[in-house]
């Protein structure tokens, strides 16, 4: 029988050929037995791995929430949950903590960098005699569009309450005049 990995089909023949022999105790003879290897997150664990976290909030940040809730529907993981991998949080119930938000970051400043560089290229082939053709409107086109893309994958920061910048208050005296004010007439 060859070893190494073999498809399901090739596997079930070998394993049809194989005579089965009765359990043998531990240091009697050699007896061969068959265990299942059990996949996947095993009995009881309902975590998700942190890489597939970080796969379904990249393929959300980058080709859209629908694909990536075709993923996660393929590993049994909810519409809920993916909302919350596509934020960069763990789980629906840390939703403020966002420790996977630099994977998803980093996935969109690639994006953003491929349309930054087809905008110059577009920018770039805006010459003057092709403004003057019929041609520059589709070109003008592809920049917005670039730009729009550009704007769209520009990466989220941390979430912070109110400004994120330091406030100036500037407070302007007003002036009075002088009979506002009492006069004191002193002796020397």
């Amino acid at each position: 029988m060859p070893m190494g990995i073999v498809s399901d089909k090739d596997f079930d023949k070998a394993l049809n050929d194989v005579t089965p022999c009765p359990p043998m105790p531990l240091g009697r003879g050699t007896g061969v037995a068959i265990v299942p290897i059990n996949k996947g997150r095993g009995e009881g664990n309902v975590e998700v791995p942190e890489g597939l976290r970080k796969i379904i909030g990249e393929e959300a940040a980058v080709n859209g929430r629908q694909s990536a809730l075709e993923i996660a529907d393929k590993f049994g993981i909810s519409p809920s949950s993916v909302s919350a991998y596509t934020h960069g949080s763990t789980s629906t119930s840390s939703y403020d903590q966002q420790p996977n938000l630099t994977h998803i970051n980093e996935a969109k400043l690639r994006v953003a960098k491929k349309a930054r560089n087809r905008l110059v290229m577009a920018l770039n082939s805006l010459t003057q005699e092709k403004i003057e053709g019929a041609k520059a409107k589709d070109i003008a086109g592809v920049a917005k569009d670039m730009a729009a893309v550009i704007k769209t994958m520009e990466p989220e920061g941390p979430k912070t309450n109110g400004n994120s910048g330091p406030t100036f208050i500037f407070y302007s005296p007003q002036m009075r005049r002088e009979e506002v004010f009492d006069v004191v007439r002193v002796k020397e």
